[in-house]
């Protein structure tokens, strides 16, 4: 007999179908229910895995039969499919038919002992016998896209994860009721015929997902309003709030789950702990009409007061440079081109302060993820998070933490920087997500609180229950899912080597970083405020090798002053006394927008307008930073340098304006370092091809491999899906290493590294080996580095660099040295 399937998103709807069913034929029938999830407060929904084992219950050689409501109930049984053999595949059929009228008639043609092909046909048919009781014709999709000749039509892609399923379609045909022109779409990338966008069954069956395209058409007098409106609807996701949809893959067993996943090193060290599967919650917002605009105005005005004044809080963490992070989401608070339209939602539809605020706030998060763009889509990213604090605030929720009862590792899609920057790093002991990359926000803030992390681990991880025993290695990526004895025991012991390594690098932090042949390198911090000086020194940094300046220009109305400046400048140098202080100047452009500098959208920042380039077009601004360091300068040892250079004529033009700002000083009998060093940004590949020309004009070189890793790779290092290609240990970007190295060292300067490479204890003995003399990091990684090349010797380090220029792969030459120096 034919099995039959009712897949719903009510429980107590196909429950129901199913006895109406049976009392037309009896027991004698093979018919199931998939239907609701298991979630008292929100029942409503569908389960793939459920419709998968329900299938199973009912199939047998005559084939199944599986009728859906709509929407997500279609692509839960598609997904069901997935988890059957091939031959059980071929006959589970997924059937159109009216979810009550066909599963009736299904269930009578089945109990009939009909044919698959009978039961389908049977319940097809299901409403005809209606229609014809009450006098109306059945049309089809062709006769309806025959009836009328369109206008003026749009060809649009949905974005939103789960394409038109059951609360978009309503949208989407609610939009069109409205109006009076008469509206057809349909879906171009399955090739289907235009139906009614009036229709909720039409538009349904469309089976339009993320990434289809469709073409809307329209005839009547207000047929180009109606394409104005529906294109905004489709644009703005339909009003979705995708974050809070978590995309997995559905586990058919404990075996599935067992053994090895490989994902991307994000943070070394090593953890061990049990799963504790992180669902972040999102503010739910309905529409309604406000009578009173201005107290509505004033809620949210207090609900972002609330939002600047945690997010303020957070910059003062122990997160020292790393909380620049928030700087660009308390811009984000004070940006016009979100506070304007969401005062016109308040002020001029009445619309209450959350549904204003958060429907202007995925409109602004779409608009960076329609750019196609993996870099601009991390802002994207910042400014759903910044909305979702606002959204709490004014929900009078508390501030969202992650809390756990027991030390464990963080299992998650994606964690927010807000997320990550409140972990308990008692408790998280590791973090393993399906997103991300090592140079992502999880992976900076991980790396800056001490916590192990793998990112891009495939996503079967989430399918976890809580408690499960998982290890992660976050120096090879390698994730192991309930691991035997003899894994965790290898394990511990690394773990164990790791810990005592730390311990004996706080010992000697504060001594010379020396090779055991005696060679001496300079270690240096990576800083982004005043407050990062003193964690610097403490953990053993010999100076500042780099601060980052975008912190003075960022979160504010208008540039900084040369005052203001030099304030920040001279309190720095003063807590480093004698000590190194390199400052890089403003590194602003595109990617990082000032308030107060209208800058042109870039769909592509990173080869933009940014860096020595912004500021050689706005030169009042890199004149006033220039003079600030210059003044700073006296009696202190301040170095500068220029981001970004790709050619020999930037460098010029900035020393050319640099001279210019040194005589104005000497003219108004201003004292500064006359001698103070002048260097550049190595971080383009340009830049290494002619490293020969510009060492003749600069003092040294900082190599910045962040940027120059995605440069020589092609490869967005924000991009999951290519961020196992931005790796600074591929021999490709070694070469470049390599090449600058020697072409300073022949013009007689030195050569520093101020890139995440630095921190990475695989990288040292490489850039030893390469010849590098100076290394700036993130404070905290300082002792470990020191302690690294403790225990090195320079011939050593040689051989390791120059077989590693030799090799093919990132992961070959992490291989070589795992194998040349003991853990």
């Amino acid at each position: 007999m034919v099995g039959i399937v009712l897949v719903s998103h009510s429980k107590q709807l196909a429950v129901g179908v199913q006895e109406l069913a049976v009392q037309m034929v009896g027991d004698d029938v093979s018919l199931t229910v998939a239907a609701g999830i298991d979630d008292p407060d929100h029942p409503l929904g569908t389960d793939a895995m459920q419709v998968y084992q329900a299938i199973e219950s009912v199939y047998s050689a005559d084939g199944v039969v599986v009728l859906m409501d709509l929407g997500s109930a279609l692509l839960s049984a598609e997904m069901a499919l997935e988890f059957l053999s091939e031959e059980q595949r071929a006959k589970v059929h997924l059937c159109e038919a009216p979810f009550v009228e066909g599963a009736i008639a299904a269930t009578i043609s089945a109990a009939s002992g009909n044919s698959i092909t009978q039961v389908i046909a049977e319940a097809r048919e299901a409403l005809t016998a209606k229609a014809t009781q009450l006098g109306i014709a059945v049309v089809t999709n062709n006769q309806q896209s025959q009836d009328t000749s369109p206008t003026a039509q749009i060809q649009l892609t949905v974005s939103n994860r789960l394409g038109l399923h059951a609360r978009p379609a309503a949208r989407f045909v609610t939009t069109a009721a409205k109006f009076q022109a008469q509206i057809q779409v349909r879906n171009i990338t399955r090739n289907t015929n235009f139906v009614r966008a009036d229709s909720i069954n039409q538009v349904t069956t469309l089976g339009v997902r993320q990434g289809h395209e469709i073409v809307i058409a329209a005839t009547g007098i207000d047929a180009e309003a109606a394409l104005a409106e529906l294109q905004g609807l489709v644009a703005n996701n339909f009003g979705e709030d995708d974050s809070a949809i978590v995309p997995t893959e559905i586990d058919t067993g404990e075996n599935s789950l067992a053994g090895e996943l490989i994902g991307i090193p994000a943070s070394s060290g090593v953890a061990i702990a049990p799963v504790f599967q992180y669902r972040p919650i999102t503010v739910r917002v309905e529409e309604y009409i406000v009578e009173d605009t201005a107290i509505e105005w004033q809620r949210l005005q207090r609900a972002i007061q609330t939002a600047t004044q945690d997010l303020q809080s957070l910059q003062t963490t122990q997160l020292g440079s790393e909380a620049e992070i928030f700087s660009a989401h308390l811009l984000v608070l004070q940006d016009p081109a979100l506070l304007e339209p969401v005062h016109q939602r308040i002020f001029n539809h009445h619309q209450n302060a959350e549904f204003a605020w958060k429907s202007t706030i995925d409109e602004l998060a779409n608009n960076f993820y329609t750019l196609e763009d993996a870099y601009v889509q991390e802002r994207a990213n910042d400014i759903t998070d910044v909305g979702q604090r606002v959204l709490r605030s004014l929900s009078g929720m508390t501030t969202s933490t992650i809390e756990l009862t027991q030390p464990s590792i963080l299992v998650a899609t994606d964690l927010t920087p807000s997320d990550t920057a409140q972990l308990d790093t008692t408790k998280v002991l590791g973090i393993c997500t399906t997103r991300g990359s090592a140079t992502s926000h999880t992976a900076i803030l991980a790396r800056t609180l001490g916590i192990p992390a793998v990112v891009g681990v495939p996503a079967a991880i989430l399918n976890l229950t809580n408690g499960t025993l998982l290890a992660i290695d976050g120096t090879s990526g390698k994730v192991w899912l309930d691991p035997d004895t003899n894994t965790v025991t290898t394990l511990q012991a690394k773990r164990h080597v790791i810990l005592q390594a730390q311990q004996q690098a706080q010992v000697i932090a504060h001594q010379p970083a020396m090779t055991r042949d005696g060679k001496c390198m300079s270690i240096m911090a990576n800083i982004g405020s005043v407050a990062d000086v003193e964690t610097a020194i403490k953990n053993g940094a010999e100076g500042v090798g780099l601060l980052r300046t975008e912190f003075l220009y960022l979160n504010r109305t208008s540039a900084p002053t040369e005052e203001e400046q030099l304030k920040v400048y001279q309190a720095i140098a003063q807590v480093l006394e004698c000590r190194p202080f390199m400052i890089r100047t403003l590194d602003i452009g595109g990617d990082k927008p000032l308030p107060y500098v209208k800058l042109q959208p870039e769909s592509n920042p990173f080869l933009g307008k940014r860096g020595i380039r912004f500021c050689l077009e706005n030169q009042e601004i890199f004149k006033t930073q220039l003079r600030a360091i210059l003044r700073a300068s006296h009696g202190h040892q301040i170095k500068m340098m220029f981001p970004m250079i790709a050619t020999v004529q930037e460098v010029q033009a900035a020393k050319a304006i640099f001279m210019e700002v040194q005589t104005e000083l000497r003219q108004a009998n201003i004292p500064f370092d006359a001698t103070m060093q002048v260097g550049i940004m190595v971080e383009i590949p340009s830049a290494v091809a002619i490293a020969d020309q510009l060492a003749t004009e600069v003092d040294f070189f900082s190599i910045g491999t962040n940027d120059l890793t995605q440069y020589v790779m092609a490869a967005d290092r924000t991009n999951s899906q290519v961020a196992t290609l931005a790796d600074a240990l591929h021999p490709s970007v070694l070469r470049t290493i390599h090449q600058t190295v020697q072409a300073a060292h022949q013009a007689g300067i030195w050569v520093g590294l101020c890139g995440e490479l630095a921190a990475d204890p695989v990288a040292t003995p490489i850039l030893i080996g390469l010849g590098i003399d100076e290394l700036s990091l993130n404070p905290q990684a300082i002792p470990m580095l020191k302690h690294v090349i403790t225990e090195l010797n320079v011939a050593e380090a040689e051989a390791i660099a120059q077989t590693a220029l030799s090799l093919k792969s990132a992961q070959g030459v992490r291989t070589l040295v795992s194998a040349r120096i003991n853990p």
